[in-house]
């Protein structure tokens, strides 16, 4: 195969330098795919011999200045701060503005956001105004050797391939990460860096959206998925909607979240809170049991950071084999009951050992 050619960068996007992390900071505390995408963020910048930043947006409060400090212990080099009272809470016009504005001035190369609900609204705003490229939901971020340019990895067609994107000939090269796609780096309390401080040049009068109140999501009986140490998972293997409670039994002993693939959510046996996979939640834990989950592209996005995978599946050339670190090749029906029983035993001889004699 030839080697591929690619263009000379026009000498206007040569000025674009440095690798940025938007930290989402939101009524005082930062989003966890934060520091994930700092992590992920220092190893682009290394490849480049660039600088990573961190971008700070928010009023002028002790959280704020706590995310600057937390910002240099996961990895940047220097934060740009725009610190105003109308960044108190989120509303897409003034952020949109705020970032654009960084963005013109100082032209990073590359912008990193976490795809949650703030940071999808704020990336796609962003990538309006300055006319560039967008990637969303990127499961790999690399260093293209040939165009050191950022080469963001995504499922396409419906979770059935992963793509590779190169933005070109715009810049900056912006890309959104999910949660838990990758991995936190461990903070280092004694990192410290500059703080670039910019003005907002908005008032309030300029903005049209105001903030009335803010009512809090209710947690009680949501799936917590995203930051569990243990999942146990069932999928269509399991074969009747009421084969499900050998999954939630699993999970209760275990102390572990539930969870499932499309399919079930599909089918209405599961709630879209529970499905695990490109569609759903992206998971981290310790240890997560697949039961009767094939393994497809779509869901193996989803979990593929876990330390340790199990699956259970009858038949030997499931694909979900190919990536879990242990496997049991058996029914689902019979292996899950079993697998409780042997915890509940253990968890018991723990709790209450025998006598000394």
């Amino acid at each position: 195969m030839p080697p591929r050619r690619t263009a000379p960068l026009p000498e206007t996007l040569k000025a674009y330098r440095h690798v940025w992390v938007f930290i989402e900071l939101e009524r005082g505390t930062v989003h966890p795919v934060s520091w994930e995408l700092l992590g992920e963020g220092r190893h682009l910048a290394d490849a480049l011999g660039v600088e990573l930043a961190g971008v700070v947006l928010g009023p002028p409060e002790e959280a704020t200045r706590m995310a600057i400090a937390a910002a240099f212990h996961h990895g940047a080099d220097v934060v740009h701060l725009v610190e105003d009272p109308v960044l108190a809470a989120y509303r897409n016009e003034p952020f949109t503005r705020a970032m654009t504005d960084l963005v013109r001035d100082c032209k990073p190369e590359i912008l990193l956001l976490g795809a949650t609900t703030l940071g999808r609204d704020l990336a796609g705003g962003v990538a309006t105004a300055l006319a560039t490229g967008l990637t969303a939901d990127c499961t790999e971020l690399a260093i293209d050797p040939e165009t050191r340019g950022l080469a963001a990895t995504r499922p396409t067609l419906g979770g059935s391939l992963l793509c590779t994107i190169h933005t070109l000939a715009c810049r900056p090269q912006m890309a959104t990460v999910r949660p838990r796609v990758m991995a936190s780096p461990r903070p280092d309390v004694s990192r410290w860096g500059r703080i670039v401080a910019h003005p907002l040049g908005m008032r309030e009068d300029d903005i049209v959206t105001k903030v009335l109140d803010f009512i809090a999501d209710d947690p009680r009986d949501k799936a917590m998925l995203t930051y569990a140490d243990i999942v146990v998972a069932g999928g269509r293997g399991l074969g009747a909607p009421e084969n499900l409670r050998l999954v939630r039994d699993l999970a209760t002993v275990l102390g572990a979240e539930q969870g499932c693939s499309r399919p079930l959510v599909q089918k209405g046996w599961a709630a879209t809170d529970r499905q695990i996979g490109q569609t759903g939640r992206t998971i981290r834990p310790r240890l997560y049991i697949a039961a009767g989950i094939s393994g497809a592209i779509q869901h193996r996005v989803g979990v593929e950071g876990a330390e340790t995978i199990l699956a259970i599946n009858t038949d030997p050339g499931a694909q979900i084999f190919t990536f879990a670190h242990f496997g049991i090749v058996g029914d689902a029906l019979t292996i899950l009951p079993a697998l409780t029983a042997a915890f509940v035993q253990r968890r018991a001889a723990l709790s209450f050992p025998a006598a000394l004699s």
